[in-house]
């Protein structure tokens, strides 16, 4: 089978592999839940291209998404409940819809009143979707659809959009720096109690108000603490390199040799 840029190549490799006696042993073993960590993992490898800026290992981790998509559908035609097609009919007709401004009479000449229209929406999808499920109580909390897979610092910050929505929801940033001193503050009193494992739970809380925090400043904080992490990598890595321009390891250096070697890094950082 040779390669194509038709989408209809692809869903037939797939279906290939799928096929009882000819197809791969690896693909038929699997299921929804045992492809969802891969496709967690993919959707994280298009977000890591973006970061890097690398528009050709961006094409390759799209595909890679791609294919997750077609490997669930494939699944679901399996099962008789939907194929390939049915997703795509449901993504197009949702984009029409969500987007009255371009495609129908409704005004939006600003991201924000977009925003508005969407959230709209949304909103009457989910009680549409309420309405036709028997299994579906028929009305839900301010927090329901979030779903629990996500990142925690993702779903956190998803709950407390929510949670805002219905007016539960500090009025500036300087409240929610107040509250996470409050937490810094339990966390020092759980110490000096000798109490580490209520200090770990306080910890969540703590990250649940820097969420929070991040929130209020218009900040993303998955990509801010991804950014963080690049930094600690780069610097890092400094401290690691003029280690061994001095022949030795960290393993073999001072905490305080590293650390002026950490400050020596911000500052560089700072000229450039």
């Amino acid at each position: 089978m040779t390669p194509s840029r038709d989408i209809a190549r692809l869903i037939e490799i797939m279906a290939a592999l799928r096929t009882p006696g000819s197809g791969c042993a690896w693909d038929l073993a699997q299921n929804f839940s045992t492809i969802a960590p891969y496709t967690i993992e993919e959707a994280y490898e298009v977000a890591d291209a973006i970061a890097r800026n690398d528009l050709g290992d961006l094409a390759d981790e799209l595909g890679d998404l791609l294919l997750q998509v077609v490997f669930h559908a494939r699944m679901a035609e399996e099962d008789g409940a939907f194929d390939f097609g049915d997703v795509v009919m449901a993504i197009t007709r949702k984009m029409v819809r969500r987007h009255p401004h371009v495609f129908g009479d409704a005004r939006g000449e600003t991201p924000e009143i977009v925003a508005g229209l969407w959230e709209r929406i949304k909103a009457e999808e989910k009680a549409e979707r309420a309405a036709r499920s028997s299994t579906r109580r028929s009305e839900e909390g301010a927090l329901a659809g979030v779903p629990t897979a996500l990142p925690a610092l993702t779903r956190a910050l998803k709950l407390q959009q929510k949670a805002g929505r219905v007016g539960f929801d500090w009025n500036n940033p300087r409240a929610v720096l107040a509250k996470i001193r409050e937490e810094t503050a339990e966390i020092e009193a759980a110490l000096d109690a000798g109490d580490r494992a209520h200090a770990g739970a306080e910890v969540g809380d703590l990250l649940f108000a820097v969420v929070n925090l991040a929130r209020h400043l218009d900040a993303d904080p998955e990509r801010m603490l991804r950014e963080t992490n690049r930094k600690f990598e780069r610097r890092f890595a400094f401290i690691e390199r003029v280690l061994a321009e001095r022949g030795k390891t960290p393993a073999e250096s001072t905490l305080d040799e590293m650390d002026a070697l950490w400050n020596a890094a911000k500052a560089e950082e700072r000229e450039s």
